[in-house]
């Protein structure tokens, strides 16, 4: 299966063209912008690749993977018929059965867009993340900069890369909860190379995974808080809910704060200091 690289550069351009920046929540007037849309870095830092990058697809000098496909699309705010239809163009078949869907509908699109006062993540069922709002950006990590296994949450907290501090019980409790999903999705959708992939390495990487997976299931439920340490503002207590969006077969991680305590505060402040460039140094002296 394959097409000609000019076709899949006319629409990543197209589509580009028709995206305004507020829609994916990149602040700004277009008044000066010489083409409508994003620019080709905003849809590279959408998809964590570079403008260069992005300019070479739409000469038709390069050949996406199927992993930037998939962060084009979420980019790009594809329907499902036009993310089929860029994956037979650069030549890949769309994810079909057996296989964990990956697709950002637009109910997550506007999830993301709407809830903003604490972290938002949406994930595939078996926990790889594939998009998240600012303040998830701010408190956790930017999903854009994170690679391969680095996008699933159940790597992440088994490689000890999970930033929230729970409690011993609470953490065992999520971590059970995370190996269920996994054994569920293994179990939907047998045919997804990405998850048996997933699982062996898991396997083969942590000890507690092992124990985990070899485990009876326990009956327990999911995790209710969580602490997140913030560097200048200090621990914020969160409330921590997973709601499920049945089609797309979808997860959202939802943190948030009691109304008006100094934890709603905290976390306020945080989304604040996120937004400004800390890293700024006085220029250097020669």
């Amino acid at each position: 299966m394959s097409a000609p690289h000019g076709d899949l550069g006319r629409l990543l351009r197209d589509w580009r063209e028709r995206v305004s920046p507020a829609l994916v929540g990149i602040p700004g007037s277009t008044l000066r912008r010489r083409t409508p849309g994003l620019r080709r870095e905003e849809l590279g830092g959408l998809a964590g690749v570079s403008a260069d990058y992005i300019k070479r697809l739409e000469q038709g000098r390069a050949r996406p993977s199927i992993a930037v496909l998939d962060a084009l699309s979420r980019g790009l705010r594809l329907s499902r018929a036009e993310y089929e239809h860029l994956c037979i163009v650069a030549g890949y078949a769309p994810a079909g059965e057996g296989c964990v869907p990956t697709h950002l509908g637009p109910g997550a699109r506007r999830l993301l867009d709407r809830l903003d006062t604490g972290p938002v993540g949406v994930f595939t069922a078996a926990w790889t993340q594939l998009a998240a709002n600012s303040s998830w950006a701010t408190l956790f990590y930017d999903p854009n900069a994170q690679r391969g296994h680095e996008r699933n949450l159940a790597w992440r907290e088994f490689l000890g890369m999970n930033d929230c501090v729970i409690d011993p019980e609470e953490n065992k409790r999520f971590r059970a909860s995370l190996v269920a999903d996994l054994r569920a999705a293994a179990t939907r959708y047998p045919a997804d190379r990405e998850l048996t992939k997933l699982i062996a390495d898991l396997r083969s990487a942590s000890t507690c995974f092992v124990q985990a997976w070899d485990a009876t299931p326990p009956t327990m439920p999911s995790v209710p808080r969580a602490v997140i340490v913030h560097p200048q503002v200090g621990p914020i207590h969160l409330d921590y809910d997973i709601l499920t969006i049945h089609s797309g077969d979808l997860r959202v991680a939802l943190f948030t704060a009691e109304p008006n305590s100094d934890d709603a505060q905290r976390l306020a402040l945080a989304h604040v200091i996120g937004l400004q460039d800390l890293s700024a140094t006085e220029p250097d002296r020669y």
